[in-house]
């Protein structure tokens, strides 16, 4: 069983940044791609960024292009998610999960097999 642990929520100033981690607890595992989604109260969760695991090749929600950089260490098996130039509506819990080969519709939550806990993020005005 995989488990994905995420770290680095919590609560910033418009403007300011935070810089979100995923480990994986396992090294060698069946993935073709990780992404981070996020929901807000009352709203459906949406993606946000995603990166293929072996490549590099990325992928992000328009809303987000030039804040946000996803990157990934494959040595530490942890996927990141740089978050500068916050805004509150980015407020919202973040997920990171991994979607498996043969994945090609990344930026729907049912591609994707395994997830976090999620991490809250507020971003204050």
């Amino acid at each position: 069983q995989v488990q994905l642990v995420e770290a680095g929520g919590g609560l910033v100033q418009a403007g300011g940044s935070l810089r979100l981690s995923c480990a994986a607890s396992i090294r060698t595992f069946n993935r073709y791609l990780m992404g981070w989604f996020r929901q807000a109260p009352g709203k459906e969760r949406e993606f946000v960024a995603a990166i293929i695991w072996s490549g590099g090749g990325t992928y992000y929600e328009d809303s987000v292009k030039g804040r946000f950089t996803i990157s990934r260490d494959t040595a530490k098996n942890t996927v990141y998610l740089q978050m500068n130039s916050l805004k509150p509506e980015d407020t919202a819990v973040y997920y990171c999960a991994t979607a498996p080969p043969g994945s090609n519709k990344i930026r729907y939550p049912y591609e994707y097999n395994y997830w976090g806990q999620g991490t809250q993020v507020t971003v204050a005005s």
